[in-house]
């Protein structure tokens, strides 16, 4: 047995997979940066309520980010939204917590127990339940705001059903037309 020729064949197989691997990070990290740049070029249609801006198309995309990208490429991704939307002067602070809360659970959700387009409603628990919190028992008071942690809720539910709700419309259409392959 040829030693030289076993591990050449060793060598190759994992090239091949290297390249494949490289290939769909590619692919994510594309898709990822095109749904921020989609996210971002929607935020002027928000919902002002006090002293936050609800934009429920960063919760449309955190579901499709979360189905498609899974919860890490997702969660970065409403990071750079964010980040950029304060750049901006589009955004407020409130978009960190209000945003990566969201994506990670339908990321998570998506990964570990729905392994279909309907972890896309699962937004709203990430945003209200975790982001909402967040905002109303730490980022307020840091600014000095003194609004309640139900305002918090209601004002990041309005945002992130609908937004939820849209983002599930739009993961639908692009299995109907067959795009998710092209994509990843």
């Amino acid at each position: 047995m040829n030693i030289g020729k076993l591990f050449r064949g060793f060598f190759e197989a994992n090239q091949v997979e290297s390249k494949a691997s490289t290939a769909s990070t590619t692919k994510r990290i594309a898709l990822g940066a095109i749904l921020t740049a989609l996210t971002v070029s929607l935020s002027t249609f928000y919902i002002p309520l006090g002293t936050t801006k609800c934009f429920p198309a960063q919760h449309m995309v955190n579901g499709i980010a979360g189905v498609l990208l899974g919860p890490w490429y997702a969660a970065v991704m409403a990071v750079a939204t964010g980040t950029i939307r304060n750049i901006l002067g589009l955004g407020t602070l409130y978009a960190f917590p209000g945003g990566i809360p969201g994506a990670l659970v339908v990321g998570f959700v998506h990964r570990y127990f729905l392994k279909n387009d309907v972890a896309a409603f699962s937004e709203p628990v990430g945003t209200v339940a975790v982001g909402a919190t967040l905002s109303a028992l730490v980022l307020a008071p840091m600014q000095g705001h003194s609004l309640t942690l139900y305002f918090f809720w209601a004002a990041f539910a309005a945002s992130s059903i609908p937004g939820a709700f849209l983002g599930y419309v739009v993961l639908k259409a692009l299995r109907r037309l067959g795009l998710e392959r092209m994509l990843l």
